[in-house]
């Protein structure tokens, strides 16, 4: 029998991290106590309102039945609230908000909605890779733009208004920017709002990071007349703790989650009940506990992941936000998997190199703060030692 696989899976490989921590795992089983400082998983739990919600939900009889698609209307209008304490943002909770069984499924919604095979789409590099392997299965045109260091990794407007943008339909955007850290502006969110309606490409906004290391969270729906053309994604998973829950949702106008929602409920059941009243547990979380949670943790945190960029002679932006911290390697290095592997075979430590998110990151580094402080300063110390 000759069996193979669809043309698609020749497009993509195994995710770096899928197959990375295989190899941790497998070197931790051989007894070598890996510390891992590679992906942006939060260590600590939700708020224990979310945990609770989710318990005494989880034992009511008529809880496990399949769900709408649309979910709950509490979870729709939270959603909706969340909104507006953060951003300052209203949405109209029955028609402009699409609860997701996480973001990065969104992205995939997104595409299957958008895109044809054939059709282009922007995508930043360095950047998130599912943006690019999303866009390899869907059959799309990838049409790279570059973020660079000088230019507070932003898009440069002049050099997208050069490239031939016919066929384009869809351009991809993640600030704060994963993962390089630098901070998104109302300024650049109305400049791509506006070349999103000069050239008909619908802005796809990633906005999970907002509230991390943050203290003026934005969203690109607070400039006027985004909704027309932008969609935005965001999550539970960092702000709240809970990457494993797999709860997100996108914001856009009724057409855009109209079209996103028939692609949703050819390919999901809906979320299940329990899970989303813990969401809507949550999203109501005291602002004490995101001070404590998003800010002041992994603030304390940094200090530590900072030290080790010094060590290894790395240079990095200290306003940087978000839950990594991306340095810049030295040159003595010939490539970030260089550095990473050294690190990682001699000192015991993972950190994920800058290449995985394109050519543009790869003189570059990125250390995740989802790790206790002890496990940082261990870290610390055994880099020092690999050092002298």
């Amino acid at each position: 029998m000759n069996i193979i696989p669809a043309d698609r899976l020749n497009t993509v490989q195994e995710y770096y991290f899928s197959t990375k921590l295989r190899e941790v795992a497998e070197m931790n089983a051989a007894g070598k106590n890996v510390i891992s400082l590679g992906i942006g998983s939060p260590d600590l739990p939700p708020s224990e309102e979310t945990v609770r919600a989710l318990s005494e939900s989880a034992a009511k009889n008529d809880a496990h039945g399949y769900q709408p698609h649309v979910g709950i209307p509490q979870l729709r209008d939270a959603f909706a609230t969340w909104y507006k304490r953060w951003y300052d943002v209203t949405i109209d909770s029955a028609k402009e908000i699409q609860p997701l069984i996480g973001s990065k499924e969104g992205i995939l919604h997104i595409s299957l909605a958008f895109l044809n095979p054939g059709d282009g789409v922007l995508v930043p590099n360095p950047g998130y890779p599912t943006y690019t392997s999303v866009s390899k299965m869907v059959g799309a045109k990838i049409h790279t733009y570059d973020l660079d260091e000088n230019n507070n990794w932003q898009p440069d407007f002049e050099a997208l208004e050069k490239m031939d943008l016919s066929g384009v339909k869809l351009m991809w955007v993640n600030y704060p920017n994963m993962p390089t850290g630098a901070n998104g502006s109302l300024g650049l969110f109305e400049k791509l709002v506006a070349f999103g309606k000069k050239h008909g490409i619908v802005i796809a906004h990633d906005n999970p990071y907002s509230l991390i290391l943050n203290e003026n969270p934005l969203s690109i729906m607070q400039v006027e007349g985004a909704k027309e053309i932008c969609i935005e994604l965001n999550s539970m998973s960092k702000s709240h703790n809970m990457p494993g829950w797999r709860i997100g949702l996108v914001v856009s106008n009724p057409q855009f989650i109209g079209w996103i929602l028939k692609v949703l409920s050819n390919i999901e059941s809906g979320i299940l009940k329990p899970m989303q009243m813990a969401t809507i547990a949550a999203l109501n979380n005291l602002d004490e506990w995101h001070r404590k949670n998003n800010i002041e943790l992994y603030a304390n945190r940094r200090r530590y992941a900072a030290a080790i960029m010094d060590e290894l002679d790395c240079t990095y932006d200290e306003n940087q936000v978000g839950m990594f911290l991306w340095g810049k390697i030295p040159a003595k290095y010939k490539s970030s998997e260089e550095l990473a592997d050294k690190i990682l075979y001699d000192a015991r430590v993972f950190l994920t190199p800058g290449f995985i998110f394109g050519s543009k990151g790869e003189r570059y580094i990125r250390i995740s703060l989802c790790c206790n402080e002890h496990m940082l300063k261990e870290a610390l110390e055994r880099i020092k030692k690999l050092q002298s």
